[in-house]
């Protein structure tokens, strides 16, 4: 078994991914490896992404782990409003996040959740978000901020306002590395291929600022990645690396029977870089027959929506190289602190 993920109070295990040869040599990057690194996945998203939010992230820890021994717990905010059929789901699955402050991690991934209110720090769910950050800060060696959960750390640690953009930011951008950090460098590789979707930016300004170092950028959509040490090394991603091929097309499709049943006004736009030029055609003669009467369309005649070719190779590749170096900077710094407290016993 490569990585297990434990579930609530049990433990069966995760599938194995394909073996393959460590990031890194022996000792904490690599094989020789002492003991599993835990990580913490707090899952927000809401109901119908939950499942799909779950099985992202823990495969793409999966397949960073390369080999070396990790530990999956899942954890949500109790403050998330649920349905019944999605809390029975998670019972003995998940764990309260409060139960955070009795359960050590190495670290933790958090995601956002669907807005409910204005700002952010009027969601019901906000003082339970407050304390994780700070949590996160002190009992950490590095947490990763997911999309919204970026935007309420960064509310929270230092008041930076997100701002609303004119249009959603949506599609699957070339993020380039602005920095030399090993999180986002690839000397002389092509831009990453990141989804966003989103309706709120940071400005990169406001970050460096407060002392956030802004690692890669994706044009005219801004900041992708961006991070500060804390305390802990918190990591920010702007936008959703963890994405499956076919989540913006599942966006796309719901935002666009919102429209036919009259749930917004605007009809959404394609997501850019997405679709090849054949499908955005053939879309836009759908959409401007909808806006010209949208009783007159029926939803089951939207056309088949695939991504696309070279697009899913091109975003599980950028979810492969963020993560498997997210998670080796995870066990070098877990290494180094085991060293640490080695050599201190020692000298005692």
């Amino acid at each position: 078994m490569v990585i297990a993920q434990t579930k609530g109070r049990h433990d069966p295990g995760l599938a194995a991914p394909p073996r393959r040869r460590a990031a890194r040599g022996g000792g904490a990057g690599g094989r020789g490896f002492g003991r599993p690194v835990t990580i913490g996945l707090v899952n927000n998203m809401p109901d119908t992404a939950l499942t799909a939010t779950e099985r992202q992230f823990s495969g793409l820890i999966a397949e960073a782990a390369a080999g070396r021994p990790v530990r999956l717990l899942l954890f949500s905010f109790a403050s998330v409003a649920r349905s019944e059929p999605a809390r029975a789901r998670m019972a003995g699955q998940y764990r309260d996040a409060a139960e955070l402050a009795a359960t050590p991690v190495d670290a933790l991934i958090v995601t956002g959740t669907e807005p409910r209110a204005p700002r952010l720090d009027q969601e019901p769910y906000w003082p339970d978000m407050a304390r994780l950050i700070d949590h996160a800060a002190r009992h950490t060696v590095s947490t990763l901020w997911s999309c919204l959960a970026a935007h309420a750390a960064v509310l929270h640690l230092d008041r930076v306002e997100r701002r609303p953009l004119a249009d959603k930011c949506f599609g699957v951008f070339g993020s380039a590395a602005v920095s030399a950090d090993p999180l986002v460098a690839r000397p002389g590789a092509p831009p990453l291929a990141v989804a966003h979707s989103r309706w709120n930016g940071l400005d990169a300004a406001d970050l460096t600022a407060c002392g956030y170092r802004i690692l890669s950028t994706v044009g005219e959509a801004g900041v992708d990645v961006f991070a500060k040490r804390v305390g802990s090394e918190f990591v920010f991603f702007h936008g959703h690396p963890e994405y499956d091929a076919g989540a913006l097309a599942g966006e796309y499709r719901r935002d666009v029977g919102r429209y036919l049943t009259g749930e917004r006004d605007r009809y959404p736009n394609l997501p850019e870089g997405y679709f090849d030029a054949n499908t955005n055609a053939v879309l836009d003669d759908y959409r401007a027959r909808a806006e010209h009467d949208r009783g007159a369309v029926a939803f089951a005649d939207l056309p088949r929506l695939v991504p696309r070719s070279g697009l899913a190779e091109a975003t599980r590749a950028t979810a492969a190289f963020l993560f498997r170096n997210w998670l080796d900077g995870v066990f070098l710094a877990v290494g180094c602190n085991a060293a640490s407290a080695g050599a201190a016993a020692v000298a005692r």
